[in-house]
């Protein structure tokens, strides 16, 4: 999968099957629809061609709105779409000035000019263009005269129920992590530098590490403690603690990650988590001796979890 960051580092592109969103989360509905463009790229014989947007739109349109939790950092999103056999991923900027394309320029200057396209693939409600003017009809409309195909992905279920990036993100303030993965086709996953803390895990019989993220625009589950496969030079299991550590009333929120059969310094390294399970929500102990024996419960109940999915 070959990723470009600007329209200009394009090489010639012919016969491409291109699709247009911003795949936050890369959940099971965004994996039909790369599914389909493999196949329609197979048949014609071309490259399929994902085109995304860096930052994420809502984070140029509205930058003093601090509710929007992204899915997916744009690098976890390209991890994710390396998965899944892509020939291309083009990454437009997306600026202010990028935001006012007419949906019929975005279809001219950008689709058939830069990708020659002999197929489009998009979700059934996907707009594009300035006002969210393009849609399914206009792209119709230009294939009777420029000789591509268009197709729209419906809405994909699990269960009966809707796959959206809101239901993940609803499980996953919740807590529910577990639904969380079903809906996304993976496990959610936050990624991070580890940072000193203050040793209370130490302190306890637990060390921890202390996760600090690159972004405030990350969605981070519900406080609690979490199984977890923890990835750093190799996986290892571990259990997470997302919270404010009542106990020993904490005042800032912290996400901390007990590793098991680990015992390296890895202050200032990269760690990715993935969420397996949630063992509980965040509890308030009367001293530390009541919250050790619970942590030895949840970790009991983190490697049953573990092994369960590993077997």
């Amino acid at each position: 999968m070959k990723v470009y960051k600007s329209l200009e580092s394009l090489p010639e592109i012919k016969n491409a099957v291109v699709t247009i969103g911003t795949f936050d989360g890369v959940h099971f509905g965004h994996q039909k629809i790369i599914e389909r463009i493999r196949e329609i790229a197979k048949s014609k014989n071309g490259p399929s061609v994902l085109i995304t947007f860096n930052p994420h739109p809502r984070l140029v349109l509205n930058p003093s709105d601090k509710s929007l939790k992204l899915l997916t950092t744009i690098d976890e999103r390209i991890e994710l779409l390396e998965k899944y056999g892509l020939d291309i991923v083009m990454l437009i900027p997306f600026t202010r000035e990028f935001s006012l394309l007419p949906a019929r320029v975005f279809i001219e200057d950008i689709l058939i000019s830069n990708f020659n396209p002999s197929a489009i693939v998009i979700g059934y409600d996907h707009k594009f263009g300035h006002d969210r003017t393009g849609n399914i009809d206009l792209l119709k409309e230009y294939s009777r005269s420029h000789h591509f195909d268009v197709e729209e992905i419906t809405k994909q279920t699990l269960d009966d129920i809707a796959v959206s990036s809101s239901k993940i993100r609803n499980a996953l303030n919740e807590g529910n992590v577990k639904n969380a993965s079903l809906l996304l086709g993976h496990h959610y996953a936050v990624s991070g530098f580890v940072v000193k803390g203050n040793q209370i895990g130490s302190g306890l019989g637990f060390p921890t590490a202390n996760i600090e993220l690159n972004t405030d625009y990350k969605l981070i589950p519900a406080n609690g403690v979490y199984a977890v496969n923890v990835y750093l030079d190799k996986l290892y299991g571990g259990m997470l603690n997302i919270g404010h550590r009542p106990t020993f009333s904490g005042i800032h929120k912290t996400i901390e990650v007990h590793i098991f059969d680990f015992t390296k310094d890895i202050y200032g390294e990269k760690i990715k988590v993935e969420f397996l399970d949630q063992i509980r929500k965040e509890s308030k102990f009367d001293n530390s001796d009541m919250l050790v024996g619970q942590l030895k419960k949840d970790k009991i109940k983190a490697q049953n979890i573990i092994e369960d999915l590993n077997n």
